[in-house]
């Protein structure tokens, strides 16, 4: 989940930079003023040290220095990202936003494409570069069909975290989830054939955020502006999954500031306006690309279908929807293809794929806009009038 480093690195390491404890299973104790739980995850930029107790989970060691990066990459002046980064056969870099379950591992590891990474990266003058040396993927109903890549990445060197086997014949059962549905594999970087190692690439060229709608009406893709890059950043807007947090059995709205609160230091803002000063520097196209519901609400609508959802990266890629004839999509303003090669015209349009009443998909987009809009109340104060502007209007 971190860097490896070599053998002569090993040999000249000196003192860490930073120390992480992890006590697995030992909990925290909730007697202790402000625990509210047997979970902690403590940082001292002090003391250069991280605690981990009681989480039984290894992304909180690689989120912990994630945290850590949040905080010096700033201040040395370059940008922190919670993204996936592929390149294509002519050196376009794309970066993917996206949390937990939005399809940020899945969509970024394209046969077609070079893999630099599927979390986390860093944005400098010159190009990006990974902070991690692997993956760290859901495994959760994993296929050989669906996703070919994460699949055969699972072999010896791998590590399968809270996944169910046959200790006999050691065949994993995927869908299994008596243990939670957040399992996972960890595998390094270059168990993905199509890894670019190292895993450094030039200056990106399209950005996609990653949305799980779990309301049914967000878009599968709209092309944005840059004060709605800003504030669809800054919202941070997608659906917790079941199986990414405890308790959570259903989708349900929520928002993480620039798609990955928790790992924030700084104020939300500047890490938008870091993004808003590359994204101008280096025109970067934008997209707002919805995983999430189809049809109507969870419950009543579909999942997108990820056969969908990879067309219309690939129409990004190919530089088709950069083309596309674009039609207003109102409440949220956003500019929808009216066609993209191998997804149904219906689909684009959330009001015309809505199987309920129209007065209930004018309630339903009515709700989402109004929590857009109670959320960003946090942070108008820092953003200018364009990017407030750029939110829904009701």
């Amino acid at each position: 989940m971190l860097i490896r480093p070599t053998p002569e690195e090993l040999e000249n390491f000196g003192e860490p930079d930073f120390t992480i404890i992890n006590a697995g299973q030992f909990p925290a104790n909730r007697f202790t003023k402000g625990m509210t739980s047997p979970t902690s995850v403590a940082i001292s930029f002090e003391r250069k040290q991280m605690v981990i107790l009681g989480t039984e989970y290894a992304g909180e060691m690689k989120k912990g220095v994630f945290t850590v990066m949040h905080y010096l990459m700033p201040k040395a002046g370059v940008l922190s990202l919670h993204s996936s980064c592929n390149e294509g056969p002519d050196g376009d870099v794309s970066l993917f936003f996206g949390l937990s379950g939005t399809g940020k591992t899945t969509l970024s590891a394209d046969p077609q494409r070079l893999l630099i990474g599927d979390d986390e990266h860093v944005w400098t003058e010159s190009g990006v570069f990974n902070i991690e040396g692997g993956c760290y993927a859901k495994t959760i109903d994993l296929s050989a069909e669906k996703e070919p890549e994460i699949f055969n990445a699972i072999r010896f060197g791998s590590v399968l975290e809270n996944v169910i086997y046959d200790e006999a014949t050691r065949v994993v059962d995927y869908t299994d989830k008596s243990i939670t549905e957040n399992t996972r594999c960890a595998y390094p970087i270059e168990f993905i054939p199509n890894a670019k190692v190292p895993c450094i690439g030039g200056k990106p060229q399209n950005i996609v955020l990653l949305t799980c709608d779990a309301f049914g009406v967000l878009p599968p893709v709209a092309k944005l502006t840059p004060a709605q890059a800003m504030y669809h950043f800054i919202s941070g807007y997608t659906a917790k999954i079941a199986g990414t947090e405890e308790g959570v059995t259903e989708p349900e709205a929520t928002f993480s500031a620039c798609f990955g609160q928790p790992f924030l230091v700084w104020h939300p803002v500047k890490y938008a306006q870091m993004l808003a000063q590359k994204m101008q520097e280096n025109n970067v196209n934008v997209w707002l690309v919805n995983t999430g519901w189809n049809g109507g609400a969870y419950g009543i609508g579909k999942r997108i279908s990820l056969k969908y959802s990879r067309a219309i990266i690939d129409a990004i890629h190919s530089g088709e929807l950069e083309k596309a004839e674009y039609t207003n999509y109102g409440v949220f303003n956003l500019q929808i293809p009216t066609k993209v090669s191998n997804v149904p015209e219906k689909v684009l349009d959330p009001s015309q794929a809505w199987e309920g009443t129209t007065e209930e998909f004018t309630q339903t987009i009515s709700k989402l806009a109004g929590l857009f809009q109670a959320n960003f109340k946090e942070y108008a104060d820092q953003a200018t009038p364009e990017i407030i502007s750029a939110g829904p209007q009701l």
